[in-house]
């Protein structure tokens, strides 16, 4: 028995070896594919710290980091996830949130009462095509302004491993781990194309937050458990609770 990995490339390789030194095979069906966007800066805009709510933006533009002069100011990286593609990519000065947008927004604003940064400051944020979360207009209503760069987007990946498929139909695969609500939809959509869809809802799904868990509920999913915390560690602990649920 499998544990289905959505996470795209590059990430899902750490959670297949992650999940391997915890005893359990993996299967990886990256359900997005990482693009990138060519950086349209502004030359005459003068940036006073960077924001990121991905490692991937950082991905995305790192040939053009050199280049670009933001290397030298602060970064303020959503998740320790994020932190250490910002740290690899070069950037010395690293701030960290609790893992989701809210925590890198009161981050920002927590920075301009402590004096780090002024109130009134121009923050760049590198972010993806597909955005969840107004950060910008949030921070932008707190008096920043806020630059929005798109430096990826994620395409939707329209058919499933082979290898997968056959899992599915031979019920091999006894749960799914879900990332993101854009990966959770395409991940459905393929299934779908592929005839699996039946199987692949009736083994659980888990997920890192709340918002991702009500894509796999929408569609018909009975077994949805969410992460204590939107980290890996706790996504992990909830494949563990669910698969001792179903051994139960």
């Amino acid at each position: 028995m499998s544990i289905l990995v959505t996470r795209p490339h590059p990430d899902n390789a750490a959670t297949a070896d992650n999940l391997r030194t915890r005893g359990h095979a993996v299967l990886l069906a990256p359900a997005l594919k990482l693009e990138p966007v060519a950086f349209q800066g502004e030359s005459e805009v003068s940036y006073d710290a960077v924001l990121v709510t991905s490692a991937n933006a950082i991905r995305a533009i790192a040939p053009q980091l050199p280049d670009l002069g933001l290397l030298e100011l602060p970064l303020f990286a959503v998740g320790e996830h994020t932190a250490a593609a910002a740290r690899e990519a070069g950037f010395a000065e690293v701030i960290v949130a609790g893992g989701d947008a809210a925590s890198l927004r009161d981050k920002v604003m927590q920075s301009a009462c402590d004096k780090v940064l002024k109130k009134n400051s121009t923050l760049l944020y590198l972010a993806g095509a597909d955005l969840s979360r107004d950060l910008g207009g949030e921070l932008g209503a707190e008096g920043f302004r806020v630059v929005t760069q798109t430096t990826y987007r994620m395409a939707p990946v329209k058919h499933l491993p082979r290898e997968v498929c056959e899992g599915f139909a031979a019920h091999g695969i006894e749960a799914v781990l879900h990332y993101s609500r854009r990966s959770a939809r395409a991940f459905l959509d393929a299934a779908r194309d592929e005839g699996v869809e039946i199987s692949a809802l009736a083994i659980p799904h888990c997920c890192l937050s709340e918002t991702v868990a009500g894509v796999l509920r929408d569609a018909g999913a009975s077994q949805v458990l969410v992460a204590a915390t939107p980290d890996e560690t706790a996504l992990f602990d909830t494949l563990e609770r669910a698969l001792r649920t179903r051994l139960a």
